[in-house]
């Protein structure tokens, strides 16, 4: 189905849509140990615990462009940072890696304290802690919200089949997740920053040794943040994809859809439950593959953030194709190979007995998009993906191959002193 962009009252809103970030990071004290202290911000609506006390939830409010989501981020970022910088306690701040820093065993890490009404969600996390161990929870990093504008969604059911409006937008959404989970691998190889550890992730005793495990995204690889199952998801309808995650909690595989780690989630305006998003349609996907990038002083850059739109973009001009069972186990399995830090070793599954060099598939869909959006004309498009096919072409461009230079010794005293700068930066009012 997709969309057909030759269409001039589809093509005039190709580009709009609606954008969000939820951005996680660590606490660390002046020492790069975890934080210990409450939750310095009670009731903000923005500012959030994730799984532990000391893991920071920025959450924009919905934009309708790149910049403007970017921009909020920057603000709460800073927020957070001059408050941390300013603790009675002593100075805290945000730890820029997706990796945890120095970890003095289970008992070090505070899981979230919740009352009253919220006391489910701190039940849910120590039902989390004794399945996964704490530690696996520590890991960090960027989901990246997006729908259609409905513009374009209108525009689009004006041209199609379908006699409701609200099935169309539930078909547009469940392609575009089928085809971001085929090609998830795409957007780790281009964004993995996360190849560096310290060995206390792994054994309490190797506290302050550095790690190198062949990642340049760990929490994508293969030893990162999933279930102990690739779960098989029917795409044919809302009814059948939300069936097929109930099966998985009615079998106790799951307790529930939140605890489904999957690259892409598909949700629903307001409460986030198989119930509303069954009742009320499905209203943007979730990406949830991007690691936190210590070369950005807010951990993401908007190069990226863009550059993911105009993916999403092309790839509802293919063609819709079915996602089988063996395609799915597909996908998941190229997502952890492209989180490989070794390129020469990643090859990338298309079809039964059908493979490329991460490197040759990833042009490939590159080029693609030159094609693409050479027929619109805008010259900022063109440079965008020209400088992620140079991130590709050319590897010491990669930010695992610079994160890994700059702080494969030393990883906890590097992270700490370029935490430590950005807080200072911002402290001063220096960009």
């Amino acid at each position: 189905m997709g969309f057909d962009f030759n269409d001039s009252s589809i093509r005039k809103y190709m580009y709009l849509g609606n954008f969000g970030l939820e951005k996680e990071s660590l606490r660390v004290n002046s020492e790069g140990f975890l934080a210990h202290t409450k939750h310095p911000f009670p009731n903000h609506p923005n500012i959030d615990r994730d799984f532990c006390e000391n893991q920071v939830e920025l959450i924009t409010n919905v934009h309708d462009s790149v910049d403007g989501m970017y921009g909020e981020l920057e603000t709460l970022h800073k927020q957070v940072v001059k408050t941390l910088f300013n603790m009675p306690a002593g100075r805290e701040f945000l730890w820029p890696f997706s990796n945890p820093p120095y970890v003095k065993g289970e008992k070090d890490i505070p899981i979230a304290s919740f009352d009253g009404k919220l006391k489910g969600k701190e039940r849910y996390r120590e039902y989390l802690a004794s399945k996964y161990g704490k530690k696996k929870m520590l890991f960090s990093g960027i989901h990246f919200n997006f729908s259609f504008s409905d513009a374009l969604l209108e525009a689009g059911y004006g041209s199609s089949d379908f006699d409701s409006y609200t099935d169309y937008k539930n078909s547009v959404y469940l392609e575009l997740a089928k085809k971001i989970t085929r090609y998830s691998w795409l957007i780790v190889y281009l964004t993995a920053a996360s190849p560096v550890m310290d060995g206390s992730f792994f054994m309490d005793d190797a506290l302050g040794k550095d790690v190198l495990k062949n990642y340049a995204s760990t929490r994508c690889s293969e030893i990162g943040y999933w279930n102990a199952f690739i779960p098989i998801l029917n795409y044919t309808s809302l009814e059948t994809y939300v069936d097929s995650i109930q099966a998985y909690i009615d079998d106790g595989q799951l307790q529930s859809a939140a605890e489904l780690y999957y690259p892409v989630r598909l949700k629903p305006s307001g409460e986030n439950s198989l119930e509303n998003i069954k009742k009320t349609g499905i209203n943007h996907v979730e990406l949830r593959m991007l690691d936190l990038n210590p070369l950005s002083p807010i951990g993401v850059f908007k190069e990226d953030l863009e550059f993911i739109h105009l993916l999403l973009i092309y790839l509802m001009s293919l063609d819709d194709t079915a996602f089988e069972a063996f395609e799915q186990t597909m996908a998941i399995k190229n997502l952890k190979r492209a989180a490989r830090f070794d390129v020469k070793d990643i090859w990338i599954e298309t079809g039964w007995n059908t493979a490329f060099d991460v490197r040759d598939a990833a042009l490939k869909v590159l080029f693609g998009m030159e094609r693409f959006f050479r027929n619109f004309g805008n010259s900022d498009w063109m440079q965008l993906i020209y400088s992620h096919r140079q991130r590709i072409a050319f590897r010491e461009f990669r930010y695992a191959e610079k994160i890994r230079k700059e702080f494969q010794k030393d990883y906890v005293k590097n992270g700490l002193k370029l935490a430590k700068q950005y807080a200072e930066n911002i402290e001063k009012g220096v960009n």
